[in-house]
């Protein structure tokens, strides 16, 4: 049977708290703490602990104008995220309803009868795209093979727009 304490616990434990062990030690100090495993375990605990807490000693902190201007910073984007909220909402919306007005006029014009082929043909001619064409384009009938870019590059435009308008930053 092993005891639980040592009668030189208590001395290697001053030692220790002090921060005297091992110089300001005897040697058979030593000796009897190679020999108790006791003691030996009391000064590998509390070793360790002083070496953590001397290696955690006092956080380096940033200056007070760093604290203050990261708070205001934090303060100034917080406002912004609470402002861009329902804006982001009313782009939506109006996205919304510009599809939903887009979709009822398509289906509107489809249903009076109207060619929606020549009416875009009609309508490249009279904004007069043909300037913009180039002259190996000239033998191309209509303006079917212009809209598709156009809508390719405004879908682009628009997602570009989206983008950095709701970006968090």
């Amino acid at each position: 049977m092993t005891p639980f304490t040592c009668a030189r616990e208590k001395e290697v434990a001053v030692l220790l708290h002090r921060g005297h062990w091992p110089q300001a030690s005897a040697p058979e100090l030593w000796d009897h703490v190679a020999a108790c495993h006791i003691c030996a375990d009391l000064v590998v605990v509390t070793q360790t602990f002083q070496g953590a807490k001397a290696s955690a000693a006092a956080p380096h902190l940033p200056s007070a104008g760093a604290l203050w201007w990261r708070a205001q910073l934090r303060r100034r984007n917080t406002a912004i995220e609470r402002i861009n909220r329902p804006i982001l909402g009313a782009q939506i919306f109006a996205f919304a309803i510009t599809l939903v007005v887009a979709g009822a006029l398509l289906a509107w014009q489809l249903r009076r009868g109207v060619h929606i082929l020549a009416w875009l043909q009609d309508t490249s001619h009279s904004l007069n795209f043909s300037a913009l064409v180039p002259a190996s384009f000239a033998h191309l009938d209509g303006g079917l093979w212009l809209l598709f870019p156009v809508l390719a590059t405004l879908a682009l435009v628009s997602g570009v727009v989206v983008y950095f308008a709701s970006e968090k930053r």
